[in-house]
């Protein structure tokens, strides 16, 4: 039994990972594919001019789901302390 508790807390923990990453890296996912066509259509070869606007999107990403994820994480731990007790038990 333990196996499998520990497999569904490592789960969890992934599943969570992913969830908070999910918006800082999709918005910068977004932000370099629009900056690589701009330079595609100007031929601009300029390695550092895809760093700042990536930069300013997770920064802007922050600001805006931070209230979101840190309930995500809050919840999560405090499930994950609630079942404390029950690996205990086992």
């Amino acid at each position: 039994m333990e196996n499998e508790f520990a497999i569904e807390v490592v789960n969890q923990a992934i599943k969570v990972t992913l969830l908070l990453s999910a918006p800082m890296l999709l918005g910068a996912l977004v932000v370099g594919i629009l900056v690589s066509i701009f330079q595609a259509v100007t031929q601009i070869n300029e390695q550092t001019l895809s760093f700042i606007p990536k930069i300013l999107v997770i920064v802007v990403a922050l600001v805006i789901f931070s209230p979101w994820m840190m309930e995500t994480l809050v919840t999560y731990t405090q499930d994950l302390f609630i079942s404390i007790p029950e690996l205990i038990r086992r």
